[in-house]
């Protein structure tokens, strides 16, 4: 996949660059950034844009405001961590449809960093409103994209706005196309993907092309409870999300591999009483919680072999701790062996953190559904303005 890049642009002296950024951080209650591994993300394409002499004019979004101003979620929290790990002032425009805060972003001096108030905020974002597309690109000579995390979404600021201002992609963004390009482009083997998480309505198709593309997909969490029942397991009471069985048939192949043990409980709670299971004696009252240990053992034996490991989603019931266990293993195992390793999704890569080895995968994908729309083989809206015409 051939982009326009923002290595490719050649002077950048003075000019006003848009770049969209995905710093959608967690705060805690008090309303402080928990984790900001998406902000320093994005500091590289920073750092370049202001060495090459430009102004940076941030887009952004931070949580579901759903169109309304939601102080709590103001961009201002973003823009004072930036400004400390950057060392540099970032000013905030509340106003950004007003011509005054255009006409000041215009004026900035000479490698400033400013940041536009939310832009969910707005109501006329997650419509992909042109008008609203075309007031934003006034604050730009060029647009950036560096937001991969939202890039599946067709919004003003990913989507439209690439009609108003010539438009690039920025250094994550890059890291992304390459790293995850690799899944398909790869010529080493085995390659190896693990699917976990809930949604298997949404994952059956990203599945359907990793069997394509892959040797093995190992599955586990709700989207594995969704494929034994297709298989006609017994499931009991365990969460598969609304699933249709017919959906799973769609995806039955040698290379998609199932757990042959599994721990259950009668309730979900921390404190249940568990046991192990072969996935042949699950009862109908049984909860599926997470893998069995035998599962465990065999699924590290593929890491162990593969030259390349996709991972996205846990394993187990994630809400709560002791059913994480058998995701902490396949974690480990994926850090320990000479693999290309690549991890995406909020609570994998919530839970290679909290394991300390975050840093130990070759690449953390910043993206969720983006991620997964990318590895069904889709070209996403964010992205297909971008690509190098043949």
């Amino acid at each position: 996949m051939k982009i326009r890049s923002i290595q490719q642009i050649k002077n950048l002296k003075g000019k006003n660059v848009l770049l969209r950024v995905d710093c959608n951080v967690p705060l805690d209650g008090r309303g402080r950034i928990v984790d900001d591994y998406r902000i320093q993300s994005i500091l590289p394409t920073i750092r370049h844009l202001i060495i090459k002499g430009a102004n940076v004019i941030l887009i952004n979004h931070l949580g579901r405001p759903d169109g309304k101003i939601v102080p709590a979620l103001s961009n201002k929290i973003v823009a004072r961590h930036l400004s400390r790990l950057l060392e540099k002032k970032v000013t905030v425009f509340e106003d950004i449809t007003s011509q005054e805060n255009i006409k000041k972003a215009r004026g900035l001096g000479y490698r400033q960093i400013a940041m536009l108030e939310n832009i969910r905020f707005r109501p006329a974002e997650e419509k992909n409103n042109l008008a609203f597309a075309a007031k934003l690109a006034q604050y730009g000579d060029l647009y950036i994209n560096d937001a991969f995390a939202v890039s599946h979404r067709s919004h003003a600021s990913v989507a439209a706005i690439t009609r108003y201002l010539p438009a690039y992609a920025g250094l994550l963004l890059e890291k992304e196309i390459e790293n995850l390009s690799r899944v398909f482009e790869s010529k080493a083997r085995p390659k190896l993907a693990i699917i976990g998480g809930f949604k298997l309505e949404t994952k059956v198709p990203v599945i359907s092309n990793l069997l394509k593309n892959m040797d093995y997909v190992l599955t586990g969490g709700a989207v594995a409870n969704g494929i034994l029942k297709a298989m006609g397991y017994e499931i009991g009471l365990s969460r598969i999300d609304g699933h249709k069985p017919e959906l799973a048939k769609k995806i039955q192949s040698d290379k998609l591999i199932v757990p042959f043990d599994v721990v259950v409980a009668k309730n979900m709670k921390a404190q249940a009483k568990t046991e192990v299971k072969a996935v042949g004696q699950v009862g109908p009252k049984d909860i599926i919680l997470d893998i069995g240990p035998k599962t465990v053992k065999f699924y590290s034996f593929f890491i162990k072999e593969a030259q390349l490991v996709i991972w996205n989603g846990p394993l187990g019931y994630f809400e709560v701790d002791r059913y994480k266990e058998a995701s902490r293993e396949i974690a480990r195992a994926a850090v320990s062996y000479p693999v290309n390793s690549i991890i995406g999704g909020g609570e994998t890569v919530q839970l290679a953190t909290e394991l300390g080895l975050v840093k130990r995968f070759d690449f953390v994908s910043t993206g969720g559904g983006a991620m997964l729309e990318f590895l069904e083989g889709k070209i996403l809206p964010g992205i297909k303005p971008l690509l190098l015409k043949k």
